[in-house]
């Protein structure tokens, strides 16, 4: 009895499956939104089942490039958006499970959301360049293949990119028990508003995000210092805190130990810190509150 063929379409979508994740580590990390993410992942996945996978020596490769030129693509729409986006745009956070269990999107290369925040700053072109090739390891002939540029050009531009987050952002990592130990200390001191505590844990340059869309309490604006910080900080404990009844939780984002605050079991704010490269002392902190960016969060039974 003979085999069966199996339809082409059905082999070209069982190709994108299992490069899914990779796919959309890379775009994310180009885009920071998981809504946009999927959106370019349904239609590489449509450019995709339509070439077929016949002729195509390394699918991989070819889906990567499909997927970064639709993510350029997008990123065009996504910079209009942001130019009516009410107050400061922070990416949207990738919480892990309260067991540990990641997201498929933070088992392939992430970067912290304070890294996410860096690449912003950074051009369509060059953010590209930089995810391939400093958090995925493409090398620069891969990538220059992968953006139909020469090895030369993206050199360069990885040259610029690079320079520029380095100059933002110096390579350290807190240990993870320094990280978890810093948030904790934190948390505590932001949540019963005490402005002593804060002063200590807070460093003297310290930038504060608050990302709520529009739709939560916010700072329209980064607040840069110590005492302004601390400021804002025990305003909202005194406002809300114990108005809204906050339930905390620890949560892996985006791969650094952050905090994940419920109120009635719905997400109300995602916060990660960073940490000067001491590790004592926090110089930026991004707190996420929009509940459009909080949807993928869920909330487990303690």
């Amino acid at each position: 009895m003979s085999e069966i063929p199996v339809p082409d379409a059905e082999v070209a979508t069982g190709v994108f499956v299992e490069h899914r994740e990779l796919l959309f580590g890379v775009v994310y990390n180009m885009l920071g939104s998981v809504a946009d993410t999927e959106d370019v992942l349904q239609d590489t996945w449509l450019s995709w089942t339509h070439r077929g996978v016949g002729g195509i020596d390394n699918p991989r490769a070819y889906l990567v490039r499909i997927a970064v030129n639709h993510a350029l693509r997008r990123r065009a729409l996504v910079s209009r958006r942001r130019e009516t986006y009410v107050g400061p745009w922070l990416p949207e956070p990738l919480v892990a499970d309260e067991d540990g269990a990641e997201d498929p999107a933070l088992r392939t290369e992430s970067v912290s959301l304070a890294m996410l925040v860096v690449l912003e700053a950074l051009s369509p072109l060059e953010r590209a360049v930089f995810v391939l090739h400093e958090v995925f390891g493409y090398a620069h002939t891969e990538v220059a293949e992968i953006l139909d540029r020469t090895p030369a050009a993206v050199r360069q531009v990885a040259h610029r990119a690079r320079a520029h987050v380095h100059a933002r952002r110096p390579q350290y990592e807190a240990h993870p028990r320094v990280r978890r130990e810093a948030t904790e200390r934190f948390v505590r001191a932001a949540l019963g508003g005490d402005i002593r505590e804060l002063m200590e844990i807070l460093a003297p340059d310290v930038t504060v995000w608050t990302d709520g869309g529009g739709k939560r309490k916010q700072a329209l604006r980064p607040v840069h210092g110590r005492d302004k910080a601390a400021r804002l900080l025990s305003g909202y404990a005194e406002r809300g805190a114990a108005q809204l009844d906050l339930d905390l939780r620890y949560r892996r984002v985006n791969g650094d130990d952050a905090a994940v605050l419920f109120a009635h079991d719905a997400p109300y704010a995602v916060i990660v810190l960073d940490l000067t490269p001491e590790g004592d002392r926090v110089c930026g902190l991004f707190v996420v509150t929009n509940p459009d960016k909080l949807t993928h969060v869920q909330k487990e039974e303690a």
